[in-house]
């Protein structure tokens, strides 16, 4: 039987993922920290683990280069992925906020220019407002932005909220609740529906 592919995000959640995979009894002989191999395989031949960049963990599951993922929902929104989002791991909590300068007034009547390594999502979230805006991206020190007039706001991650008091900024909303989630290609979910359960099973398992 061919394996289940899990596409992981080299980072912050390898770790935890790791620890998890770890807890559900599935290990890998060759898998080292330092390693720079991308694909491994489980001891049991079960699961072939690749590691991708954070942003494109979605892309590998909605094109079925993956059966399964591992990913911040931050990425998942900001891809517009067509995948099944399954399991919420808690790992990562954070959210996703507009900041800016709090005395910062601008014109109702006019387009906000909107600073982001996430457009997508500032788009869809300002599109719901009737607010229409115009969005930089930016991929960091995005709190800048607003401090030397190239953006009226930004839209970012902000876990504990202390990068924007240091610069001046504060929250004006929040978008929405970020955490790692468990993600699945839809033909798979279709074509290797036990093989993927029983992972999901394993996984909240772990989790509890």
């Amino acid at each position: 039987m061919e394996p289940l592919t899990l596409a992981i995000a080299k980072g912050r959640t390898e770790e935890s993922a790791i620890q998890l995979l770890d807890k559900m009894g599935i290990t890998f002989p060759d898998f080292h920290e330092d390693s720079r191999k991308l694909i491994f395989t489980s001891k049991d031949g079960k699961l072939k683990m690749i590691f991708v960049k954070a942003v494109d963990v979605p892309t590998y599951v909605e094109k079925g280069a993956a059966d399964m993922g591992i990913s911040g929902k931050d990425n998942i929104l900001e891809s517009l992925a067509d995948v099944y989002e399954l399991l919420d791991l808690k790992i990562g909590i954070c959210k996703i906020s507009v900041a800016g300068h709090p005395d910062h007034q601008p014109d109702n009547n006019r387009t906000l220019t909107i600073a982001s390594k996430y457009p997508n999502i500032a788009k869809k979230h300002f599109q719901r407002k009737g607010q229409p805006i115009e969005t930089i991206k930016l991929n960091g020190s995005v709190e800048l932005a607003p401090l030397i007039g190239l953006a009226d706001y930004i839209v970012d991650i902000v876990e504990t909220g202390n990068t924007l008091k240091e610069n001046g900024l504060s929250v004006i909303e929040d978008i929405d609740n970020i955490s790692t989630r468990l993600i699945v290609n839809k033909a798979s979910f279709a074509t290797k529906s036990d093989e993927v359960q029983y992972f999901i099973n394993q996984l909240q398992a772990a989790l509890e």
